[in-house]
């Protein structure tokens, strides 16, 4: 693995072996030293020309957990407030030595872009690139699903597991989300099977293209597939005009027609989980009764994303010819 830059860059195969290295990252973490020295010595690059919380952090955490210098770049304050284009932000960490670029861009194509123009002989990850991918997002998505549902619901080992079987139901505001690009692939590549929920107005143009199904009716979706799993989407109010810029009614509409309250949280199987990339909407697409209920994963979502991204920061840097991650604490 050269670059990550799309879930369509991950096979079958590949896909469960990041699973599987993640598995053996998070078991590391557990211990009271967490530090590792696999990554002694390299440099790892957060450039976010978009605002972040929880991807830099996260991924910050990840390089850091492995030993490496992590460096922060952050558009706002830099020379890119100051006109200074991609390349040349690129040749200037390049020039410092950085051996990964973890980017997040408000256009979607800029880390393609970065990894295949020649301006930086690092590794590079996309980290989320304006509404077209989050490969990251979906590994950790995914790992999160495969350790509660499959192998006796985590109970048992479930190293080379795919997802095959599990039904997956993804709600909201797929129009202007990268996470439910990067999902759609990933889950479809390890068996899942992935249904869309969102009114029209918010499901993008070529989605019948997806190998998942469209419904515009959540209530159904809930009480005839009974979805394994239920991830709801963010409202990116940010990305439209006003409140809902014509994609929607109001935030009440919204909320009555495609939001998850205590009733349909109810209607779910037993066994089902309940997800949420953050940052949430309380209110909108998620009750507070819904985010905060003892079947929601969302907070361990946050923190199996740091063993995820360990687990690529160590097969793009200290690469795959070792099959066993080194424990040993720095």
């Amino acid at each position: 693995m050269r670059h990550l830059l799309s879930a369509q860059d991950l096979d079958r195969d590949a896909a469960i072996r990041v699973l599987d290295t993640a598995g053996q990252m998070a078991a590391t973490q557990a211990r009271e030293i967490k530090k590792l020295p696999t990554l002694r010595g390299r440099t790892v690059v957060n450039l976010f020309f978009e605002d972040s919380t929880r991807t830099r952090i996260s991924f910050e955490t990840a390089a850091k957990r492995l030993s490496a210098d992590v460096i922060n770049f952050s558009a706002k304050g830099s020379s890119v407030s100051k006109g200074e284009s991609l390349k040349d932000t690129a040749q200037t960490l390049q020039a410092m030595g950085a051996d990964a670029v973890v980017i997040r861009h408000q256009a979607s194509g800029a880390p393609h872009r970065l990894a295949h123009s020649g301006w930086t002989n690092g590794a590079v990850v996309n980290a989320g690139d304006g509404t077209h991918q989050h490969p990251t997002q979906a590994l950790l998505d995914a790992y999160t699903i495969r350790r509660h549902l499959v192998g006796d619901s985590g109970r048992a080992d479930v190293s080379g597991r795919d997802l095959q079987g599990l039904r997956v139901a993804i709600v909201g505001d797929v129009l202007h989300s990268r996470v439910a690009r990067s999902n759609v692939q990933l889950l479809h590549t390890l068996g899942a099977d992935v249904t869309l929920v969102a009114p029209p107005t918010l499901v993008p143009v070529g989605v019948e293209a997806w190998p998942a199904r469209v419904s515009y009716d959540l209530d159904a979706v809930l009480a005839d597939e009974q979805p394994d799993a239920v991830m709801m989407l963010r409202v990116q109010r940010e990305r439209m005009s006003n409140a809902g810029g014509g994609f929607f009614p109001s935030p009440v509409e919204y909320s009555r027609g495609y939001g998850l309250d205590g009733r349909r949280l109810r209607n779910l199987a037993e066994h089902a989980i309940v997800m949420h990339p953050g940052p949430m909407n309380r209110g909108l697409e998620i009750s507070a009764e819904a985010a905060d209920s003892p079947r929601a994963v969302i907070v361990e979502q946050v923190a199996n994303g740091v063993a995820v991204r360990m687990a690529v920061l160590y097969m793009l840097l200290a690469g795959e010819q070792t099959t066993n991650v080194k424990v040993d604490a720095a």
